[in-house]
């Protein structure tokens, strides 16, 4: 089976630019860093920073390519059959931190992995998707948001993105807090059934859709005025993102069991977050009406903003 790597490379390393052309468009002030490293066990990557900006407190997009000659436990749990082989993998993913509490977090991730690359039968996969972590919830974003994301796999059938949604909605979640991180979107792994082009379209799909996802959004919410109030739940919202990432996401577990590069791994950080003890919010308030109606199931695509 034949398997592009440089296609997928040359696409990823594309979309990195045009996402952070777009951040910084957006910010009207910020620029990113270009930070370019080697792995010593094989492969690099370019991890992109921005800090301080007008809109985004904390931006990173990073590209990596990287390989390695044995499959950490975090790759392996569902497919033993690979456990020792050697294995490579790519992607872009980011995350966005913003400066007003009005405009939410967002995450994005696409990827390709590959095992066992010199046999006659490599074993490959797509994976990604984007999830939006309001701290202030809107209809209208929401429902904007989640039309995106199913308008752009709708080529590859009806099915797949209320599948992709209820994958990113159970995967997305705390379950030691037994509360999702945000309003979901997008999640897909393992993806290889409809063949190696049209499985890379489909990962193609996902990547160019979080433009035109999440920039109106920002567009619409970065001049809101905000006080204390607001930032202060901000960063309240931001320990449960750090929460997520450190104690149940697949692809930091994988990261830093690979042996990978822990200031890229580790940049999904927010710059500032707080955890305030026992905290709850009053009763009728914008922060309660969060967990009331847009931390629960809904689904935004088909409702009227």
């Amino acid at each position: 089976m034949s398997v592009d790597h440089n296609s997928v490379r040359e696409y990823l390393l594309q979309l990195q630019s045009g996402i952070c052309a777009m951040l910084e468009t957006e910010d009207g002030g910020g620029r990113f860093n270009r930070d370019e490293w080697v792995r010593p066990e094989g492969g690099g990557g370019i991890s992109c920073i921005l800090t301080n900006g007008a809109v985004f407190e904390k931006a990173g997009v990073a590209f990596s390519h990287v390989q390695g000659t044995k499959l950490p436990p975090s790759a392996t749990a569902h497919r033993p059959e690979l456990a020792g082989k050697k294995w490579e993998a790519m992607g872009v993913s980011l995350v966005l931190h913003p400066l007003n509490p009005y405009v939410p977090i967002s995450h994005a991730n696409v990827r390709c992995f590959i095992a066992d690359a010199e046999s006659d039968q490599p074993v490959w996969w797509f994976g990604g998707g984007f999830d939006l972590t309001p701290c202030y919830g809107f209809a209208e974003d929401c429902v904007h948001w989640h039309r995106t994301a199913r308008d752009a796999l709708l080529p590859f059938g009806a099915h797949y993105y209320p599948k992709f949604k209820t994958w990113c909605d159970e995967y997305f979640f705390l379950k030691h807090r037994n509360e999702p991180r945000g309003i979901g979107g997008l999640f897909f792994d393992d993806f290889n059934e409809l063949g190696f082009e049209r499985s890379f379209a489909l990962m193609q799909a996902v990547g160019d859709a979080f433009i035109p996802a999440y920039q109106p959004i920002v567009a619409r919410r970065k001049t809101i005025p905000y006080g204390e109030t607001e930032r202060s739940f901000q960063l309240y919202r931001r320990g449960r993102y750090v929460e997520f990432n450190l104690v149940w996401d697949r692809g930091t577990h994988f990261g830093l069991q690979s042996g990978g590069r822990t200031e890229s791994i580790l940049m999904s950080m927010p710059p500032l977050v707080s955890w305030t003890y026992g905290w709850t919010p009053k009763t009728g308030s914008r922060e309660a009406e969060l967990y009331d109606r847009f931390l629960k199931p809904h689904d935004w695509a088909n409702q009227t903003p």
